[in-house]
């Protein structure tokens, strides 16, 4: 004889189930977010990597012939700024925002993108992310 079974026990795993199915669609969700996320990091580092190598390569050409050159390329404020906007208009990245500054022999570049990730929606609210890069070189030379 089979045992009696109770029949008020029927049925409580399905919301246990879909709890599970809801915390590991939630968990892919947000693996997706955060790759989207960190895959825009890249592109705007790369950007404004690209910039800074730019703009470090732009030497002040009055300093240059009136003073010569030294153990690195004079830069200033205007040139770096000129060479970093020429470096973003041949891009495809558009950037948000972007700012360039030099102490005469390095150059640091700030660039920020507000990017809309996947689930977004959901994560942030609908808001775009900001991904914001900096990246600074210096254009030695050898004597």
């Amino acid at each position: 004889m089979p045992p009696e079974r109770d029949d008020a026990e029927r049925g409580s795993t399905l919301p246990f189930v879909l709890v599970c199915w809801l915390v590991a669609a939630l968990m892919a969700f947000g693996a997706i977010a955060a790759s989207d996320a960190f895959l825009e990091q890249q592109e705007v580092q790369s950007v404004c990597d690209s910039a800074a190598l730019a703009a470090a390569n732009r030497a002040d050409e009055s300093v240059v012939y009136t003073e010569g050159l030294g153990n690195q390329l004079p830069l200033t404020v205007e040139a770096a700024q000129a060479a970093v906007a020429d470096q973003l208009a041949d891009g495809a990245t558009q950037l948000d925002a972007w700012s360039a500054e030099t102490d005469g022999a390095e150059v640091r570049v700030r660039c920020t993108r507000y990017a809309d990730i996947a689930f977004g929606w959901l994560f942030l609210g609908g808001e775009p992310l900001e991904r914001t890069a900096v990246a600074s070189a210096r254009a030695p030379t050898i004597r």
